[in-house]
């Protein structure tokens, strides 16, 4: 059985600073072909979930998994990181064999 994402508790509170003072959107995680490596991820802010979404809920925000990129992310853990070089959402994806060096693309 695959195990769904994990999303830190860091990047559920960039998320509830993201979205303070305003009505909530969610974060899309999803995998698309394409990249230097074969697949990559696309991180956005979507209004809202569709109906066969797997909604992953913490500290009153929501972070969106549609079910084709589902498998690829199984195991994941989803995270914001602020670091010299700048700050973002972060995928550690234990499914990756390899990834580029911005951490943007990966094969499986």
């Amino acid at each position: 059985m695959n195990l769904p994402p994990k999303v830190t508790e860091r990047a559920f509170e960039r998320l509830s600073q993201i979205n303070a003072g305003k009505d909530p959107v969610a974060l899309r995680v999803a995998i698309l072909g394409g990249g230097c490596s074969g697949f990559q991820y696309d991180i956005r802010m979507e209004d809202a979930p569709e109906a066969d979404d797997l909604v992953l809920e913490g500290a009153g925000q929501r972070v969106l998994v549609d079910p084709v990129s589902l498998p690829y992310l199984a195991g994941a853990v989803i995270d914001f990181t602020d670091e010299l070089i700048g700050a973002r959402f972060v995928i550690e994806n234990p499914n990756a064999t390899s990834s580029c060096g911005c951490g943007t693309s990966f094969s499986i």
